[in-house]
C-alpha cells in the first residue's frame, strides 16, 4: 500500500487549507483512510477518518464543524478541506490507512490508534499563523 500526500501550507488565523492523499495497493474498498496531526512535542492525534466502503467519517471534537473529509473513490483519493484553521492547527499532517484500525478507534489512545497503522504518507506542515 501506499499513500501520495500533498497539500499544506502556510496560512492566517481563520483560513483555510486542503490536504489531498491518494492511495493504491488495497485489495478492496474495505479499509479506512485519513489524517492523524502531530504538533510540536505533542503524541500524534486522530483528525479525521473515513470508511471507504460506505463513505461514513468521524472527526476529533477540536475539528469539528471547521474539517471535513471527503472521498472520490474513482481516483483513490480522499481530500480533508481545514476551514476557520486555528494556530493550535498546526502541525505535522500524516495521511494514514488501515484495513483494520476502524475510524472509532483513531481518536482515543489504545488498540487501533496510530500505533497499529500499517500504512503512512509522508507528513505535509500546516502551519497557522496568529
Amino acid at each position: 500500500v501506499q499513500l501520495q500526500a500533498s497539500g499544506g501550507g502556510l496560512v492566517q488565523n481563520g483560513g483555510s487549507l486542503r490536504l489531498s492523499c491518494a492511495a493504491s495497493g488495497f485489495s478492496s474498498d474495505d479499509y479506512y483512510i485519513g489524517w492523524f496531526r502531530q504538533a510540536p512535542e505533542k503524541e500524534r492525534e486522530g483528525a479525521s477518518c473515513l470508511r471507504v466502503s460506505d463513505g461514513s467519517t468521524n472527526y476529533a471534537d477540536s475539528v469539528k464543524g471547521r474539517f471535513t473529509i471527503s472521498s472520490d473513490n474513482a481516483k483513490n483519493t480522499v481530500t480533508l478541506q481545514m476551514n476557520n484553521l486555528k494556530p493550535e492547527d498546526t502541525g505535522l499532517y500524516f495521511c494514514a490507512a488501515d484495513a483494520f484500525s476502524r475510524c472509532d478507534m483513531w481518536f482515543t489512545y489504545g488498540i487501533g490508534h496510530y500505533y497499529d497503522i500499517n500504512s503512512w504518507g509522508k507528513g505535509t506542515l500546516v502551519t497557522v499563523s496568529s
